[in-house]
């Protein structure tokens, strides 16, 4: 089951302080083709960080046939290993469900010009 970005989860206390340096981290990668980053474009699905430091993400891409659907989780994943306190680090690639603008906040859908 897809977990959505406001209901990301952490556990223990250890856990939210890592989660936010995760978070600065994961908004720090940007997708290629559209300039905003992929925390902030709504490609997290899901995220849970655990008291031992162990990160799991769950990603989309905008599209199947985006040119870094094979190297993109892999960016991600090292991404969050540099990330101070993370001991393991976790990215799956799922497309269901598919991306879309919806996901974008309205901040976002200002930058990019679609309000």
């Amino acid at each position: 089951m897809v977990t959505l970005p406001e209901q990301l989860q952490e556990t223990g206390s250890g856990g939210k302080l890592l989660k936010a340096a995760v978070i600065e981290a994961l908004r720090g990668i940007h997708d290629p083709e559209i300039p905003v980053n992929i925390y902030d474009l709504g490609l997290i699905y899901g995220l849970e960080v655990d008291d031992d430091g162990n990160v799991a993400i769950e990603m989309t891409l905008t599209t199947p046939a985006c040119p870094v659907a094979e190297s993109m989780p892999g960016q991600v994943e090292c991404c969050i290993r540099e990330v101070p306190g993370v001991r393991s680090a976790q990215v799956k690639l799922v497309w269901d469900p598919p991306w879309s603008r919806d996901r974008l906040d309205d901040f976002t859908r200002l930058e990019l010009g679609l309000l």
